[in-house]
């Protein structure tokens, strides 16, 4: 399993994206309610020692930050990931790369390079493995409403191995 750091977001924003998940498994679609909670991932790998959420403390005055999201994404090519593209003001990005600075000394075997800052897409996953068939529902169902607008509200570490979270500061 792996861990990672991840934005979490007001009530409000949780809200519209559950509904967003709600949504797509009403039409049979298979999406991340209600296993996780809704978060953007800003660092990854196979492991983050615990001492990251002592090193993260500094940047926890920086919330919360406004955010939006917007587009709607398709990542892979055939049973593809769908999410919610958070846009990437210039805050959310330097606070991304404190955070995978911040992160690198402490990952092993170290950082996934999709998170790496100039190669990050920010975004909400809402539902995985979509098969090609309802991928045309799915984007109706994910593209509603068009901009969410809410904030983030902090940082969290995932631990992947004893699926659990917590909330750093």
């Amino acid at each position: 399993m792996v861990h990672s750091v991840e934005f979490v977001f007001d009530a409000d924003t949780e809200a519209a994206i559950r509904g967003i998940w709600d949504g797509l498994r009403e039409a049979d679609i298979p999406s991340q309610a209600p296993a996780s909670r809704p978060h953007t991932t800003l660092a990854v790998a196979q492991h983050i020692d615990a001492a990251v959420e002592t090193v993260l403390l500094p940047v926890i005055d920086r919330f919360p930050l406004p955010c939006r999201l917007g587009a709607t994404l398709i990542f892979g090519r055939t049973a593809g990931v769908l999410g919610r593209l958070l846009l990437p003001s210039p805050e959310i990005l330097d606070v991304h790369a404190h955070v995978y600075r911040s992160c690198v000394p402490l990952m092993a075997p170290g950082p996934m390079p999709h998170t790496e800052p100039g190669h990050w897409t920010p975004h909400v996953t809402l539902a995985r493995r979509i098969s090609p068939a309802k991928l045309s529902a799915a984007l109706r169902i994910a593209g509603r409403p068009a901009e969410i607008t809410g904030k983030i509200t902090g940082l969290r570490r995932w631990d992947g191995d004893r699926r659990t979270e917590r909330l750093i500061g």
